[in-house]
């Protein structure tokens, strides 16, 4: 919900705030106060296009801020709005809210902020797009689109889960035919390729490399280059260390013997200083006498011919050949082992191999095709329903005569279509995104008169309340949402105004509805009246919210444009009566 807007010089509003409510708030004005820019404002929040001429005349930058609170969304939506913000980084406010803003600079570009984080226009637009739905009269040039029909069906239908799993198996068979059309169609060039990487990998396997080989094989060509000069180091050391082995006074004159002697001597005496010491000298024994067994073992392992260095020699530049050609070290050669072989698989051009992606083709667009026909009967069944619930609408909305119908047909495959589906009962249809189905809207707005698309058939004012109709029909699958209409009632008049107010009035039972209007039967229904109008010279505007003596004043100016007129007030009085008798 909308709590609150704080709008700064943008258009003829120079600095204006209001704040909403539940139920039904409506904006009147005169022509070019500026009460359009409240929506602009929202549009601008909804991640719109910034326009920069909407700045106000003699200021840098325009500003909309926005409170929301979203306590009155599902529970699935809340999760939803959660991850948005946790994506973002954005914080909700000390009591819960979430603000929400976007500046147009005159000269650069825009900027938005959710939750005091600057986002991207995106980010905020997927975060108000699940609080706020907007609707003017380019929305109702929208609703002829057939997508835009497909779409509100869809909502009706509550399709969302078969329309998810048509479209996952749609992907999944699209790669499928695709990859066998690209084998098929490229095999000689796949076959070569196939044998490139055959002849690679059989090389590289014959050698057998083991992850940094390479670099070991360079530390062992270089201690055995040094070979003899290492092997006299080891020994020396490790005589020095243990003494010879063979020799018993050779040994005891060695580091070891002499420390164990030392050790021995100290522990032997009844000083605990000396003992300490001794302990000490001990820990120093264990360590010579590791040092000691490890030199040995050095020693041991050093090659005693100069076979082993030219074995590794020859190993060495085995090795170099493999990364001459495929990496720049072992690790590397291995990778490419590791992609070639994936690659390989897929590049399989036998004729096995073709028939079991036949196979796989064949198989998704036979549960491709039945998740389609799922869909396409949930869609049927939902549209002779929401046909008679519109029509039902648009009789409350002073057009008993008119007749609005929903037709689901099939949308039939081109010859060249690389996305034709055969379905179970043999016909060829397109596999589109959304499915196979072509959904139209009819409309009639005169009893026996002919059912034509809605985009031949409705005037502006009939489409306004189709809309409208659509919208009420609608609400259930929305909760929670804040309803903008702008001016959803041009082009209408009279009796059908007052029931516009009525329908708008019971969509606000469940919703937060906010309208832009110029008819004073719409504007009595409201529950907050909020009037849009210049307060100072320079002609900037400003919002203010009327009482019950302010309301009827402007909608005598509404009805007659003499907010002073004792008549007019009576009408209006009359008006506002009428009004609180006949809500539903």
């Amino acid at each position: 919900m909308l709590s609150e807007i704080r709008i700064e010089s943008l258009g003829a509003i120079k600095a204006a705030s209001a704040e909403f409510d539940r139920g039904l708030t409506v904006l009147t004005g005169e022509t070019g106060a500026g009460k359009t820019m409240v929506v602009t404002g929202l549009h601008l929040l909804g991640g719109a296009r910034a326009d920069a001429h909407r700045v106000r005349s003699g200021s840098d930058r325009a500003v909309v801020e926005g409170r929301f609170s979203t306590a009155e969304l599902s529970n699935e939506d809340i999760r939803t709005v959660e991850e948005i913000l946790e994506s973002c980084g954005a914080d909700r406010d000390d009591d819960g809210s979430v603000i929400a803003s976007r500046s147009v600079s005159r000269d650069g570009p825009s900027r938005a902020y959710l939750g005091g984080r600057s986002v991207p226009a995106k980010a905020l637009s997927n975060f108000t797009g699940e609080l706020l739905a907007l609707h003017g009269q380019n929305d109702q040039l929208r609703l002829m689109r057939p997508d835009e029909q497909r779409a509100a069906l869809d909502r009706f239908a509550e399709v969302a889960a078969r329309l998810e799993k048509y479209q996952k198996l749609r992907d999944e068979w699209r790669r499928a035919r695709r990859d066998l059309a690209d084998r098929t169609e490229r095999s000689r060039e796949l076959a070569q390729e196939a044998d490139r990487l055959t002849f690679a990998l059989e090389e590289i396997d014959a050698m057998d490399p083991v992850p940094g080989e390479d670099q070991q094989l360079v530390a062992d060509i270089r201690r055995m280059s040094e070979l003899d000069a290492l092997r006299d180091a080891a020994a020396t050391a490790r005589h020095a260390l243990a003494g010879d082995a063979d020799d018993p006074l050779d040994a005891a004159s060695s580091a070891t013997g002499s420390i164990g002697r030392a050790a021995a001597s100290l522990q032997g005496t009844d000083d605990a200083v000396l003992q300490g010491l001794g302990e000490q000298l001990g820990e120093a024994l264990t360590v010579v006498g590791d040092v000691a067994r490890e030199v040995g073992a050095y020693l041991s392992e050093l090659p005693s011919d100069a076979s082993t260095l030219e074995n590794k020699l020859a190993r060495q530049a085995d090795l170099r050949s493999l990364t001459r050609k495929y990496a720049a070290d072992v690790d590397g050669v291995l990778a490419w082992a590791t992609q070639s072989r994936e690659r390989l698989a897929q590049l399989d051009v036998s004729e096995d191999a073709l028939g079991a992606l036949q196979r796989l083709v064949t198989e998704l667009g036979t549960k491709l095709a039945a998740a389609a026909t799922d869909l396409t009967r949930a869609r049927t069944k939902a549209a002779g329903a929401l046909g008679k619930a519109v029509t039902a609408e648009l009789a409350g909305l002073a057009m008993s005569g008119a007749d609005f119908t929903v037709t689901v047909g099939t949308v039939g495959a081109q010859p060249d279509d690389r996305a034709a589906l055969v379905l179970a009962d043999g016909q060829t249809v397109q596999a589109g995104p959304h499915g196979v189905d072509l959904v139209e809207f009819g409309f009639t707005a005169h009893r026996g008169g002919s059912i034509l698309p809605l985009h031949k058939s409705a005037s502006g004012g009939e489409l306004s309340r189709v809309m409208l109709a659509l919208e009420v029909v609608l609400a259930g699958s929305s909760a929670g949402t804040t309803m903008v209409f702008d001016e959803v009632d041009a082009g209408v008049g009279g009796r059908a105004a007052v029931q516009i107010g009525r329908r708008l009035a019971r969509l606000a039972h469940t919703h937060q509805v906010i309208v832009v209007t110029h008819l004073p039967q719409v504007a009595a229904y409201a529950d907050i009246h909020l009037v849009v109008d210049a307060l100072g010279r320079d002609g900037a505007s400003g919002v203010r919210r009327l009482d019950d003596d302010e309301r009827v004043a402007e909608l005598a100016r509404m009805l007659a444009g003499l907010g002073e007129s004792d008549t007019a007030r009576a009408h209006a009085r009359e008006l506002l009566e009428a009004a609180r008798t006949n809500t539903d």
